[in-house]
């Protein structure tokens, strides 16, 4: 129910928005593993929804760019 909650928020972004959106997701991707490596990270389960997020946004960036192309 999470998942297609959150996939239908990401499919009415822009273009623009999916790119601030990965930039976020990379940020906190980041600051996770360096969590992990200092054994600070509480929430072990969050790094693989970031990354499974950041394969959302990037699947959704890319059939907004072929389906622009098949318009054009």
């Amino acid at each position: 129910m999470k998942t297609t909650q959150r996939h239908s928020d990401l499919k009415a972004l822009s273009p623009d928005q999916l790119a601030d959106e990965l930039l976020n997701l990379k940020k906190e991707q980041f600051n996770l593993r360096f969590q992990g490596a200092t054994g600070q990270l509480e929430n072990v389960s969050r790094i693989r929804e970031v990354r499974r997020d950041i394969a959302r946004v990037r699947t959704l960036q890319r059939q907004k760019t072929l389906a622009s192309d098949a318009k054009a």
